[in-house]
């Protein structure tokens, strides 16, 4: 299975707050998050590895260039500035195909097991997709993801409804003609990636929710603490 990584934002919160680091190298537990995904991914057998960066942010391309020269896995950077996380993933779309993949973004924090049932769960399942969700509200925009007792996905709100006992986790499992939807979307003039999740339950695709029991996202400074206390948690529970 291929993974991706989005990782084009500016983290333009994280500067104004006084990290001097860029998103991708802002380390959690002693570990870049790029790094820490990277690694996390070959552990799960990753084929291939593609990463998209902007345009703008130097250290991350040095960092991304010498882990290409010692990573095990083949590491693919793209460096685009988009205007979405949709369009950083089209962008990426054409080196994802040819079978099933895993996409996130740079600055998700889960803990490793729940990431391993989850590919494996997604590996044993004919869904169209699996999209990660978790009860843990610690977002500013969350999106609420409607399913049923049995965890199929039938809707993507902006705001709570009953049948929306989880948000989005932000971590994607999807099959080849998911990246066909994408496209039209992007050939539409959409953006956003809850406009394309929106649109993959409009088209018909089959999607399947897999609870974390916390997701984690640093957008802003005081993410960093929430984020080393939560994997410091996980070291010491494994």
């Amino acid at each position: 299975m291929k993974y991706a990584i989005i990782s084009a934002g500016e983290g333009s919160r994280l500067a104004q707050e006084g990290v001097a680091l860029p998103k991708p190298l802002v380390e959690i537990g002693g570990e870049a998050m790029i790094d820490r995904l990277i690694r996390i991914f070959s552990r799960q057998g990753a084929e291939e590895v593609a990463v998209i960066i902007n345009n703008e942010v130097e250290a991350t391309k040095k960092h991304l260039l010498q882990l290409q020269q010692r990573t095990r896995i083949p590491l693919r950077v793209v460096v685009q500035t988009t205007p979405s996380s949709m369009h950083s993933f089209h962008v990426l779309s054409p080196w994802l195909r040819g079978g099933r993949l895993c996409l996130t973004t740079v600055d998700t924090i889960f803990r490793e097991e729940e990431f391993s049932r989850f590919i494996q769960s997604f590996e044993q399942s004919d869904a169209d997709g699996m999209m990660a969700v978790t009860d843990y509200v610690d977002d500013e925009k969350p999106l609420y993801v409607a399913t049923t007792p049995t965890l199929d996905i039938t809707g993507f709100h902006d705001t709570p409804v009953p049948e929306a006992r989880f948000i989005s986790g932000g971590i994607y499992c999807l099959t080849e003609p998911c990246l066909d939807v994408l496209q039209d979307c992007v050939s539409q003039g959409m953006s956003r990636m809850r406009n394309y999740q929106r649109s993959l339950v409009a088209t018909g695709m089959r999607l399947k929710a897999f609870p974390f029991s916390k997701i984690l996202d640093v957008d802003h400074a005081s993410d960093i603490a929430k984020a080393e206390a939560f994997i410091h948690a996980q070291n010491i529970l494994s």
